[in-house]
């Protein structure tokens, strides 16, 4: 999987991407006013793979470095003061 296409998907709320097994390279974010925060697991209740807190009211870019994070699903189970968030995977 590593040598095919990126694509991306826009997320609003928690729940999977619905992408299947995929490996995550890049994700940008759109937060809002108080404490941004955002968790993905592996899947819906696998392992926390990324869990990260940003700056209030801005966007933001997160570059996933080598190969990226390999998971069995997408799943964001935490959007905390978040408007949107894309992702980018292959």
């Amino acid at each position: 999987m590593a040598g095919s296409d990126v694509k991306a998907k826009r997320i609003t709320s928690t729940g999977s991407a619905a992408v299947g097994p995929a490996r995550i390279r890049q994700i940008q974010v759109l937060s809002t006013t108080g404490t941004p925060r955002l968790t993905v697991t592996d899947g819906n209740g696998g392992a926390t793979v990324l869990d990260l807190d940003f700056l209030a009211s801005d966007s933001h870019s997160v570059n996933i470095p080598a190969e990226g994070i390999r998971v069995s699903d997408i799943h964001v189970s935490a959007l905390t003061a978040i408007t949107a968030v894309t992702i980018f995977y292959n």
